[in-house]
C-alpha cells in the first residue's frame, strides 16, 4: 500500500469517528446548506463537540462561534467546509495550520463548472497534500455514520437513516437524497452513507478499502458516473471480495452515448465503453445493477438473509398465476424448484385442503389464512432439499395480511435459510409489507424479482474470486516485437503490413503460418510451390488496410498456373483502384484448412487500459456483434469464460453433430495476445480476423491480422 493510501485510511477513521467537528462557514440562515449541516449534526445526537466557524456571527443555535478555525483552542478531528468555492482554499489552509487531518468539502463550483473550477480544485488538492490532510469532495452532499459510537450526519440530507449494514457510496449528491428517502420508506438501514462528489482527494477506491475493514458494513453499494482508474477499481473490488467476502453492487450511469455525454457535463468526467465496464465488473466479481430498485432488491437479500446453500427454492402462494410467473422467472435465472421429500408431501397433503396444490409451487388457495401459510412455510423450511423459500400473497377479502406477515417473520427466524416475500398490490397489503420490512424480511414489489435477487446472492457465494495470476510465457521474443513497433513509430507508420504483423504475433507464439513475399509473377509461382498448394495471396501495401475491397486477395490457389494468374490479378486490381498506393509485394502463404472462424482483438480503453476481445468471425461479429471483452492481463479461467460467454460458443463445442473445435488452442491464443498487448503499449489496436479453429487437437491458425500503432505525434 502506498504512503498516501495509508494516510487516507488513517484520516478516514477520524472522518467517520470524530470527537470534535468544526463547521467552517456556518451561518444562521435557515434553508441554506451551512445552516442545515449544523442542524443535521445536532439533530442526529452526534457523540462529540461541535464548533461553528463564522466570521460574522457570535452564536448559532445557542453555540459559541469562532471567527477562524485557528481560534479554536481545542484539537479538531474533522472540518466540514461550506464556504463558497472562491475562498475554500483559504479555509483549508487554516485547517492545515490548525493540524486538522480530515475534511469534507461540501461546496460546489469546482471542476464541474469548467477550467476555472478545475484550477481551484487543483489548488485545494495541493494544500491537502502539503499538510497530509485527506478530504471528501468537493461538490458533495456529505457523509453519514449511523454507528451509535459516532452518530454523525455531516450532510444536508433531510433525515438520518436507520442503522444498518449497507455501506453506500455515490458520486451524485442529488441521487443520495432520493436513495435516503427510498430507504426510509422501506426501513433499509445503512452503516456508512457517503457522497464523494468530485473525488479530488479521497476516491471510491480509498472508500472501498476503508469499508472492507469496517465491522459495521456487510455489503457495499456504489453509484458511479465515470470510472477514472478502472484497473485500480478492479483491484480494490477483488481485494474487498476475496479478503472480506463483502459483495459490491454498482449502479453506473452512462450506458448510452447520450447518457455518457450527460454524465460528463454533470461531473466534468468522461465515460468509457459500457460493454467494457460490464466485462470488467464481472471479471472483478462486482455485481452490476440496471437501476436503483434492482440494486436494493439484491442488497436486501445480502444484508438481511442467510446465504442459500443451493439453488433449489420452494414457492408458496395463495394464487396460481403469480406462482407460475415466479416459477418461470426462477428457471430463467438459473434456479431450480426443489423436489419435496415424502415427509413434506405427506404433511402438506394431510393439512392443506384437497383443492390445494401440494407440489412445488405450493398453492394454499385464495382463502388461505395464517394456519395454511404456517403449515406450508414450516414444511418447506424443514425439507432438506429446500435452500430458500419464496412467499407470495395476493389480498383476498379473508386474507389476514399483517398476521401472515408476522407469521413469515416468526417461522423463518428459526431457520438458517433465506425467505423472500412478495405481497402483491399497494394499499391493501401496505400494513403487511411494513411488518415484513421492520422485521428485515426482504419484500419485492413483483414476485419475479425474488428469483433475480436469490440468483445474485447464490452465484456470488459460488465464486470465491481467488484470482490466479496470468501465465507468463517464456517462449516469447519481446525484443523482436519492440524493434518492429519502434521502427513503425520511427517511420510514422500507423499500420503494420500483414507480413510485419505476422512477425509480431509469431514472436509471442501465436499460431501463424510461414509466409513469403513475391515481387513478380515468376517468384510468386516459386514461393507458392515452396509454401505448398493450395495457397492464398494478398497484396502488401501500407496504404491498403482492407485488401479484399481492393481485389487484393486471392484464395485457394491450387497450382502454378493459378498462382501466376492470381499474382497478376492482384497487382492489376490494386493499380486500377488505388494507383497512388505503393505496393511492396504480394504475400504468399499456404491455405489454412477449413474450420470455424473466430476473431481476437485488442483495444485501449480510457478507463481500463488494455482490453481483449473474443468472438466468432464472419456474420457473428459483423451483424450480431456476438463478442466478449476482458481486461488484460488474462488468466486461463478468464479466457475460458470469454469463450463460454458468447451466444454462438455452441458452434465450437460440436453443436448439432458438428466437430468439436480446439478450444484449448483458443484459450492459449487469448492469453498470449493478452501478454503481447500488456508488454507493448505502443499497440493501439489489433485485430486477428479470422483465426481458423480446427478440430479438437489440431490447433488454430491466424489467417489475417491488422495492427495499429500509436505514434508520438506532437
Amino acid at each position: 500500500m502506498t504512503e498516501k493510501k495509508e494516510i487516507h485510511l488513517r484520516n478516514l477513521e477520524k472522518l467517520f469517528y470524530p470527537d470534535s467537528v468544526a463547521i467552517v462557514g456556518a451561518n444562521k440562515v435557515q434553508g441554506t446548506v451551512p445552516h442545515d449541516i449544523l442542524k443535521s449534526i445536532l439533530k442526529a445526537d452526534f457523540n462529540g463537540v461541535v464548533y461553528p466557524v463564522s466570521p460574522k456571527e457570535k452564536f448559532i443555535a445557542g453555540i459559541k462561534t469562532y471567527k477562524y478555525v485557528t481560534d479554536i483552542e481545542d484539537p479538531i478531528d474533522l472540518a466540514i467546509i461550506v464556504f463558497p468555492a472562491s475562498v475554500c482554499h483559504m479555509a483549508l489552509e487554516q485547517c492545515g495550520q490548525k493540524g486538522i487531518k480530515s475534511a469534507i468539502i461540501i461546496s460546489a463550483g469546482f471542476k464541474e463548472v469548467g477550467p476555472h473550477g478545475l484550477a481551484k480544485e487543483l489548488q485545494i488538492k495541493a494544500i491537502a497534500d502539503k499538510y497530509d490532510m485527506s478530504f471528501i469532495g468537493p461538490n458533495c452532499l456529505g457523509v453519514i455514520n449511523t454507528d451509535p459510537r459516532a452518530k454523525i450526519n455531516a450532510s444536508f440530507a433531510r433525515q438520518m437513516p436507520e442503522e444498518g449494514s449497507i455501506g453506500f457510496l455515490s458520486q451524485s449528491g442529488a441521487l443520495c437524497t432520493a436513495v435516503l428517502d427510498y430507504a426510509q420508506a422501506k426501513h433499509i438501514g445503512f452503516s456508512k452513507f457517503i457522497s464523494f462528489g468530485n473525488k479530488t482527494d479521497i476516491s471510491e477506491i480509498d472508500l472501498l478499502y476503508y469499508l472492507k475493514d469496517d465491522p459495521k458494513t456487510k455489503i457495499i453499494l456504489m453509484y458511479l458516473e465515470e470510472v477514472s482508474d478502472g484497473q485500480a477499481l478492479m483491484k480494490a473490488a477483488r481485494d474487498v471480495i476475496s479478503e472480506s467476502g463483502k459483495p459490491i453492487l454498482i449502479l453506473k450511469s452512462g450506458r448510452t452515448k447520450e447518457g455518457a455525454a450527460a454524465a460528463a457535463s454533470h461531473t466534468g468526467s468522461l465515460a468509457g465503453s459500457d460493454e467494457i465496464c460490464d466485462a470488467a465488473f464481472k471479471q472483478a466479481g462486482i455485481i452490476r445493477c440496471s437501476n436503483m430498485e434492482e440494486m436494493f432488491n439484491i442488497a436486501k437479500a445480502f444484508a438481511y438473509q442467510p446465504i442459500p446453500k443451493s439453488n433449489k427454492v420452494a414457492i408458496i402462494t395463495n394464487a396460481g398465476g403469480p406462482g407460475v410467473l415466479t416459477t418461470d422467472a426462477a428457471i430463467h435465472d438459473g434456479l431450480e424448484l426443489a423436489s419435496f421429500s415424502e415427509d413434506t408431501t405427506s404433511i402438506l397433503k394431510k393439512n392443506l385442503p384437497k383443492t390445494a396444490n401440494i407440489k412445488n409451487p405450493v398453492d394454499v388457495i385464495g382463502d388461505a389464512r395464517i394456519d395454511r401459510y404456517n403449515i406450508a412455510l414450516s414444511a418447506a423450511f424443514d425439507d432438506p432439499g429446500v435452500a430458500g423459500v419464496f412467499v407470495i400473497l395476493t389480498p383476498q377479502s379473508m386474507t389476514d395480511i399483517d398476521l401472515i406477515a408476522r407469521e413469515v417473520a416468526k417461522v423463518s427466524s428459526h431457520y438458517d435459510k433465506p425467505v423472500y416475500t412478495s405481497f402483491m398490490g399497494e394499499a391493501d397489503v401496505q400494513e403487511g409489507i411494513e411488518v415484513l420490512q421492520r422485521n428485515k424480511i426482504p419484500h419485492y414489489s413483483q414476485p419475479e424479482y425474488m428469483s433475480k435477487a436469490f440468483a445474485a446472492v447464490y452465484n456470488f457465494s459460488l465464486n470465491h474470486y481467488n484470482h490466479v495470476k496470468p501465465a507468463k510465457y517464456a517462449d516469447i521474443h519481446p525484443e523482436i516485437t519492440s524493434a518492429i513497433l519502434n521502427n513503425a513509430v520511427h517511420k510514422n507508420s500507423d499500420y503494420l503490413t500483414e507480413e510485419t504483423a505476422q512477425k509480431v504475433l509469431a514472436a509471442y507464439g501465436l499460431p501463424v503460418l510461414d509466409s513469403y513475399v513475391a515481387n513478380d509473377a515468376e517468384q510468386a509461382v516459386e514461393l507458392a510451390g515452396k509454401a505448398g498448394f493450395p495457397v492464398v495471396m494478398k497484396v502488401l501495401s501500407d496504404e491498403i488496410v482492407h485488401k479484399y475491397d481492393m481485389g487484393g486477395v486471392v484464395i485457394n490457389i491450387k497450382d502454378t498456373n493459378e498462382a501466376e494468374k492470381a499474382y497478376n490479378s492482384i497487382i492489376g486490381n490494386v493499380k486500377k483502384l488505388r494507383p497512388d498506393a505503393k505496393i511492396k509485394g504480394v504475400l504468399v502463404r499456404r491455405m489454412i484448412p477449413e474450420g470455424v472462424e473466430v476473431i481476437l482483438g485488442v483495444k485501449r480503453d480510457s478507463s481500463f487500459n488494455t482490453v481483449v476481445m473474443f468472438g466468432l468471425g464472419g456474420i457473428f461479429v459483423e451483424i450480431f456483434k456476438d463478442v466478449s471483452f476482458r481486461v488484460a492481463p488474462i488468466d486461463k479461467k478468464t479466457a475460458e469464460s470469454m469463450i463460454n460467454e458468447i451466444k454462438s460458443s455452441a458452434l465450437l463445442k460440436g453443436a448439432r453433430g458438428s466437430a468439436i473445435r480446439d478450444i484449448p488452442a483458443i484459450v492459449d491464443s487469448i492469453q498470449r495476445l493478452s501478454q503481447l498487448a500488456v508488454d507493448h503499449p505502443q499497440i493501439k489496436e489489433l485485430d486477428i480476423n479470422p483465426m481458423i479453429v480446427l478440430e479438437e487437437g489440431n490447433g488454430c491458425f491466424i489467417a489475417d491480422a491488422k495492427i495499429m500503432v500509436t505514434l508520438n505525434k506532437s
